[in-house]
């Protein structure tokens, strides 16, 4: 198949699935639209898309992002069979339409949820299938329900690493910092090493138990933190029960998993030897989860986390 993903990877997580399709025998080709950076001609076009956006729900930046799609699309030359849009409401309504001609196949994912980005629901009809990681979202506008997913990770060896850090953690500033705050000093006062890390770019604070930047770090530099930490620390944000990628670094690295998501019991790999759930306003993270050895969850169940039976399921493959 000819195949087009157009994303705002701003993480760089979206190769793999580029990788795997390529491994199948498909052709694909990746817009990834973060690539294309909008600046207004002079401050009176920042007003005027201030206006624009909280009185009409028309943003400057999302029809630059459509534009520029529209080119590469043009320069592509040939109808896709299928196209999927991840972040697809960072694209005005009136250029999805227009992606949607050069495919025979149109198809959604999103990875946030519809109470912290309304406009979701505007766009949910113009394609032709709809995934969201979102069980609320999924019920209530009926759409296809999938999670995020195991990147390809190395296999695991038998070699024993010795842990740098006990937790580790990275996140953008958003409305979860005082809850993170909250975990921060509960690690500090049980002498817990954590390496807690808030991308901020536009300050660069300074705190005793959290690291703030103002430049992201490359997701290599991520897997290698990954690599030296014991637990993995996940913050969901306010009204979210999706799971997040922290989530499933966890499953993948086969390390355990302190989380705020009360959600996560509802699955079928939760187990509460591998993954505590705290509270995110009275955090208790007792030193006995740190004791014990992460317990392997059976291969039937990871296996249906995967990228490979992500990428089978949304672009209906057959088993590879």
């Amino acid at each position: 198949m000819l195949i087009t993903i157009i994303s705002y990877d701003e993480w760089k997580l979206n190769s793999d699935i580029i990788v795997n399709l390529q491994k199948k025998g498909h052709t694909v080709n990746h817009i990834d639209f973060n690539q294309f950076k909008y600046k207004y001609p002079n401050f009176l076009f920042k007003i005027y898309n201030f206006f624009l956006k909280y009185a009409f729900n028309i943003n400057l930046k999302h029809i630059h992002f459509g534009k520029k799609i529209i080119e590469k699309l043009d320069s592509m030359d040939k109808i896709q069979d299928v196209i999927l849009i991840t972040r697809g409401d960072y694209i005005d309504a009136k250029y999805i339409l227009k992606i949607k001609q050069y495919s025979k196949k149109s198809i959604a994912y999103f990875n946030d949820n519809i109470r912290r980005y309304p406009k979701i629901i505007k766009i949910i009809p113009l394609f032709d299938q709809v995934y969201s990681f979102e069980k609320s979202d999924c019920e209530k506008y009926q759409l296809k329900f999938i999670t995020n997913w195991i990147c390809d990770f190395p296999e695991i060896t038998d070699t024993p690493q010795i842990a740098k850090y006990n937790v580790f953690n990275i996140s953008t500033k958003d409305n979860r910092q005082n809850t993170i705050k909250r975990i921060a000093n509960e690690l500090k006062n049980n002498t817990i090493k954590s390496k807690i890390i808030i991308y901020n770019k536009t300050k660069n604070k300074k705190e005793a138990n959290i690291d703030y930047i103002t430049n992201k770090i490359p997701l290599s530099t991520v897997k290698e933190y990954i690599k030296q930490s014991d637990v993995l620390l996940d913050v969901n944000k306010n009204g979210q029960t999706g799971l997040t990628f922290r989530v499933f670094e966890s499953l993948g690295w086969h390390k355990k998993l302190i989380t705020t998501n009360e959600d996560i019991k509802n699955y079928d790999f939760y187990n509460p030897n591998n993954i505590l759930v705290i509270d995110p306003k009275k955090p208790i993270i007792p030193i006995s989860f740190f004791e014990t050895e992460y317990e392997e969850i059976p291969s039937h169940i990871y296996n249906r986390y995967t990228l490979n039976n992500w990428v089978n399921t949304i672009f209906e493959l057959e088993n590879h």
